[in-house]
């Protein structure tokens, strides 16, 4: 079953369960086949966390700012690791990312799928990524 989204991503059923992108379902079976290896343990998805909790303030209630994480996993040594699986960035995005950063110890990946520039399975680091069309663009432009 697919539908698309506000971002134009079409969201995709894989064993079951929804995914927001044909990438994030991508990203699953990748991390299925990293557990099948023992590289990786304890898929979790969609973690909420809270940034900033609720408060109330002249009498009105503010709910707590989350982040929802599209994956969270411990690699076979035990570290975590928290990823985000991104087509394009939004400026809430990136405020939510820095507020992360702020609060949690664990490093918050965001990747991208990228043929072109990622690793054998087509994986990059979304910043990195950014980085390397910057790059391209630059000596187009030369």
């Amino acid at each position: 079953m697919i539908s698309i989204n506000k971002y134009n991503s079409k969201k995709i059923v894989i064993d079951g369960i929804k995914f927001d992108s044909k990438a994030e379902g991508e990203f699953y079976i990748y991390l299925k086949d990293l557990k099948e290896q023992g590289k990786i343990k304890d898929i979790i998805l969609q973690e909420k966390l809270i940034l900033q909790e609720g408060f109330k303030k002249d009498g009105k209630t503010f709910r707590p700012i989350t982040y929802t994480v599209d994956f969270t996993f411990k690699t076979s040594t035990g570290e975590l690791i928290r990823v985000d699986v991104k087509g394009m960035e939004t400026q809430q995005g990136n405020i939510k990312r820095k507020m992360y950063e702020y609060k949690y110890k664990e490093k918050l990946y965001w990747i991208a799928k990228s043929k072109k520039y990622g690793n054998a399975a087509g994986w990059i680091d979304y910043d990195e990524l950014k980085k390397k069309r910057r790059d391209a663009k630059k000596e187009v432009v030369a």
